[in-house]
C-alpha cells in the first residue's frame, strides 16, 4: 500500500453507522470523489452492528432522538427504495410489534411528559393505565404498574445484520472502497486531519474523516487530541422458550430496566423470546475488551437472579421457561449523557465524530448516516439538524439528558 494514498472521505469503522456514512456520500449526486472504508474485521465478529438486538423506537424524552427514529422508521419500511442493488431488495425482517415501557407511581409523571413530546413530534405513542394494560395484555402483571406507554406503530425490531449488510452493498456499488485493516492513528498538521495511519505504518491521505470505529472510537479519538467520554461496556442478551400463552408481546421494558421480546414465530415447543436488563438498571460494569480470552463468555448468575425473576414477576407465564443460547456484545456507552457524539470535532479540522451511542447506533444509522455526509459535503445539516447531540456538548461537559435509556 503506497503511503502516497488518498481519498476524499476516510471512515474508521464499517459497521452500520459507517457503512450508512459511506453510503449516503456515494449516493449523493453532487459528490464524485473516494470514500475508503477502513474496517479491521469484515466478520464483524466483535461488532455491536452484528451482535446487538435490532431495534428501533421513538420512545425518547429528547426531541431530536425522537426525530433521529422517526426518520429510522421511514427508512427501514421502505430501504429496498434506497439499498436494492440490481434489482435484488433486502430484507430485513422489520416487525413493527411496539415497545411498552412500564412505569410505577414513581416513574409514571416521566412517561407522560414524554409522551406529550413524542406525540407532538409525531411518534404514535399511546399511554394506557392499568385496566388498559391489563386489556391489551391480559398475560402482564400490573399490580404495581401505573401507567404504560406503547409504540402503536413505528417500533419493532429487524435483522441487524441484515440492515449492515445492506448499506456495505450497497455502498460498494456507488463505489465506496472497503478496506481491510486498522486505523491506528490520525496524523493532524496544522490543527486539521491530514491523513490516517494503518496498524502496518502506510498512510491514506483525506480530506475528511469520520470516527465510527465503535469500541476503539475513544482510542482513535485520543490520537488527536480529542477526548471522548465513550467506554466500551459488555452486554448480554439471553433467549429462552416460553410454552405458555404471550401472545402479542411487544419489545417490553419492565420498571427495573428488565427487558424481553418474542424471537420469532411460536412452535411447536413455545414461543422464543430474547431478554436482558439495561446495564444501567443493573449496575454492570465490566469491561469489553475484544483480546480478552473470556470476551465471549456469559455471565448466566446474571439472568438466572436478576434477568429473570423480574421477567417471571411481570409475565407470570415466564416462571417456567427453558434457556437456549446467549450471547456477550459490546455496548459504547457515552459516560457524560448515554447519547450519541455526532459531527465535527472541536478543535480539529476535518474530523467528524460518530461515537458513543450507548446502545441506539443501528436504529440511529440511517439519520446519522444523513447528516454526516450533508455536513461533510456541505458544511452543515440539511434534512435533520444533528447538533445537540455534537461535540460542543461534551467539551462543555454540558449533558443533554435522555430519561429513556435501556
Amino acid at each position: 500500500m503506497s503511503s502516497s494514498e488518498s481519498a476524499d472521505v476516510v471512515i474508521c469503522g464499517g459497521g452500520a453507522i459507517g457503512s450508512s456514512v459511506a453510503y449516503h456520500l456515494a449516493a449523493d449526486p453532487g459528490f464524485s470523489g473516494k470514500v475508503i472504508v477502513v474496517e479491521k474485521d469484515p466478520t464483524y465478529r466483535y461488532a455491536a452492528s452484528a451482535l446487538s438486538a435490532a431495534s428501533i423506537r421513538q420512545q425518547y424524552s429528547s426531541a431530536v432522538n425522537i426525530r433521529i427514529s422517526l426518520h429510522g422508521i421511514d427508512f427501514l419500511r421502505d430501504i429496498g427504495a434506497c439499498l436494492a442493488v440490481d434489482g435484488e431488495m433486502p430484507v430485513i425482517d422489520l416487525h413493527e410489534g411496539g415497545y411498552l415501557y412500564l412505569a410505577g407511581e414513581e416513574g409514571a409523571p416521566v412517561l407522560a411528559a414524554n409522551q406529550t413530546l413524542q406525540a407532538a413530534e409525531g411518534a404514535d405513542i399511546a399511554l394506557y393505565d392499568p385496566a388498559a394494560l391489563q386489556s391489551r395484555f391480559p398475560w402482564l402483571n400490573t399490580e404495581d404498574l401505573a401507567c404504560g406507554s406503547f409504540g402503536v406503530s413505528g417500533e419493532g425490531w429487524f435483522d441487524g445484520w441484515a440492515v449492515l449488510q445492506a448499506f456495505r452493498k450497497k455502498a460498494r456499488s456507488l463505489g465506496v472502497e472497503y478496506r481491510q485493516g486498522e486505523v491506528a492513528r490520525y496524523v493532524v498538521e496544522g490543527g486539521r486531519v491530514v491523513a490516517v495511519e494503518l496498524g502496518d505504518g502506510s498512510r491514506i491521505a483525506c480530506g475528511s474523516v469520520v470516527n465510527a470505529s465503535g469500541t476503539h472510537g475513544a482510542r482513535l479519538a485520543a490520537s488527536a487530541g480529542v477526548r471522548i467520554p465513550v467506554r466500551s461496556m459488555k452486554r448480554y442478551v439471553f433467549s429462552f422458550l416460553c410454552k405458555g400463552e404471550v401472545d402479542n408481546c411487544p419489545l417490553l421494558i419492565d420498571r427495573t430496566g428488565a427487558w424481553c421480546r418474542p424471537e420469532g414465530r411460536r412452535g411447536n415447543d413455545g414461543q422464543l423470546f430474547i431478554g436482558s436488563c439495561s446495564p444501567l438498571s443493573a449496575e454492570l460494569d465490566e469491561e469489553w475488551i475484544e483480546t480478552s480470552p473470556s470476551v465471549e463468555d456469559v455471565d448466566w448468575a446474571f439472568f438466572e437472579e436478576t434477568v429473570w425473576p423480574a421477567l417471571a414477576y411481570r409475565i407470570p407465564a415466564f416462571e417456567q421457561i427453558k434457556p437456549g443460547r446467549a450471547w456477550a456484545g459490546p455496548y459504547d456507552m457515552n459516560e457524560l449523557d448515554h447519547n450519541a457524539i455526532i459531527g465535527p470535532a472541536v478543535g480539529v479540522g476535518g474530523l467528524y465524530l460518530a461515537n458513543g451511542f450507548s446502545g441506539h447506533g443501528l436504529q440511529q444509522a440511517p439519520a446519522v448516516g444523513r447528516g454526516l455526509a450533508e455536513h461533510i459535503l456541505h458544511g452543515g445539516y440539511r434534512s435533520l439538524d444533528l447538533s445537540d447531540l455534537g461535540h460542543e456538548r461534551i467539551v462543555d461537559g454540558r449533558p443533554m439528558h435522555e430519561a429513556n435509556v435501556i
